[in-house]
């Protein structure tokens, strides 16, 4: 027993001299653990300390099912019904950009692919097709620019960005190509909002830019994105000047959110003086969660627009002798959504007001009202849709949704939206194409479009998101 406690003894006082030829006692190993703890700073994930899948315009799925180590794929299908109370014989949905047909069965949007990241480089590419790979490239007229038809070039791509990821600050994210809008609060994806039919305020704004972007996470509550993009809901560069704005997204708690977006450029065909700035804000608030009740939770959103163009012949909010007339942008919506039955039933009311003297981001109405050159034979209609300085164009629109969710990946949804405009714009029964209807019909000298000052209309929608 003696000799086993000299043996420990001994080891004991070889460990010391290791310790002390080595100048680390066990002290200064505790304070290098401490300060190696103090060092490692974890960092939250941006916007993960609540669930905001309740927003309007925002991802409801609470999980990716196509999830891997460097792959999450995307699925969606956006398939529609909808008819007018006019019954337009050409079957022509006018000044909407998530509709195209009416009283025929449509596939607006089908999409798939997905984002990559390994390590810190991410990248996203979402396909486009059905009607919506039509509807909203006919917006963009930068394209009758020039040469190599960038309207076809694009046109099956809704999402197609790369970039990297810094570790700075709650994360930076530095990426380029087409990416997402969310001037206006709607998402391009109607499988993320709380209506199928955008009010005014969403459907007369961008729902994609070609560029650059920053997201800058302050904190896990805070993001700052500035942008630098070719214009407007663009494909390419009307003037020589491209397009600057940005977005501030706050969350400070999980019930709340504020979003603002602001935009500054040159948008206007052989107009670069004439500039256009554009300042969109929305307010979102859940102000009742009651997982245990039949009404589970109750939430609206508050959206406000503002905006004007100026120089080379407009002069903003007020008219001027010299200067031109008045041209700007202000609108306004307000929506309310309750989920109801677990989460498997979803009531939405809301609308909106226009006010857009000069029509400079009003939808163009198609066929022979279209005031622009098509981008195939450079025609346009004989009897064109005014967008002259100073037009005035006023509408409002209401709606009202009836969701059934199965699951979060699953919508069927049911509903009615009266639309007004001061002008005649909507298509009536007549609609705007030729006599019968049909594109290949010449169009007489005696032929008018029938476009009328208001429509309602009743959408079924099948919407799925993977």
């Amino acid at each position: 027993m003696k000799k086993q406690l000299l043996t420990i003894a001994a080891l004991a006082t070889i460990a010391l001299n290791v310790r002390a030829q080595n100048n680390v006692s066990a002290l200064e190993v505790i304070k290098k653990d401490t300060v190696m703890q103090k060092d490692t700073v974890v960092k939250k994930e941006p916007f993960a300390f609540g669930d905001f899948t309740w927003l309007n315009g925002n991802d409801r799925r609470h999980k990716a099912l196509l999830d891997t180590k460097y792959f999450t794929g995307r699925f969606l299908l956006d398939f529609n019904y909808t008819a007018s109370n006019n019954n337009p014989i050409d079957h022509t949905v006018v000044g909407s950009t998530a509709l195209a047909r009416d009283h025929e069965f449509e596939i607006s949007t089908i999409a798939f692919g997905g984002d990559f990241h390994y390590d810190n480089i991410r990248a996203s590419v979402l396909t486009q097709f059905g009607t919506r790979a039509t509807v909203v490239p006919r917006n963009d007229f930068s394209v009758t620019r020039g040469q190599f038809d960038l309207a076809t070039a694009y046109r099956y791509l809704s999402e197609a960005n790369a970039g990297y990821h810094f570790d700075v600050l709650n994360g930076i994210n530095v990426d380029a190509g087409i990416f997402m809008s969310y001037i206006g609060l709607f998402s391009y994806y109607n499988a993320e909002n709380w209506a199928y039919q955008p009010s005014f305020t969403s459907d007369n704004t961008p729902w994609f830019f070609n560029g650059l972007r920053i997201q800058i996470f302050v904190s896990d509550k805070l993001k700052i994105e500035p942008w630098l993009i070719n214009g407007w809901q663009s494909y390419g560069m009307f003037n020589s000047q491209p397009g600057i704005g940005g977005q501030i997204l706050w969350r400070p708690v999980e019930w709340a959110q504020v979003l603002t977006n602001t935009y500054y450029g040159a948008d206007t065909q052989d107009k670069p003086g004439r500039k256009r700035f554009h300042s969109d804000n929305s307010i979102e608030v859940r102000y009742y969660k009651n997982k245990n009740s039949f009404i589970n939770s109750m939430a609206f959103s508050v959206t406000g627009d503002i905006g004007f163009e100026k120089g080379d012949g407009v002069n903003g909010f007020h008219a001027d002798p010299v200067k031109g007339p008045a041209q700007y942008f202000a609108s306004g919506m307000i929506y309310n959504r309750m989920v109801m039955a677990k989460g498997h039933l979803g009531w939405t009311i809301g609308g909106g007001v226009i006010n857009n003297p000069g029509r400079y981001l009003v939808l163009y109405p198609t066929g022979d009202a279209n005031p622009i050159p098509a981008i195939n034979t450079g025609a346009t209609g004989s009897h064109p849709f005014s967008a002259n300085p100073g037009d005035q164009f006023h509408g409002y629109d209401y709606s009202t949704s009836i969701d059934w969710m199965p699951n979060d990946y699953l919508t069927f949804r049911l509903e009615v939206v009266h639309r007004h405009a001061s002008v005649p714009y909507f298509a009536g029964h007549g609609g705007v194409t030729s006599p019968d209807g049909y594109n290949t019909t010449p169009v007489p000298s005696n032929f008018t479009p029938d476009l009328v000052p208001s429509e309602t209309r009743f959408i079924g929608a099948l919407l799925v998101r993977f």
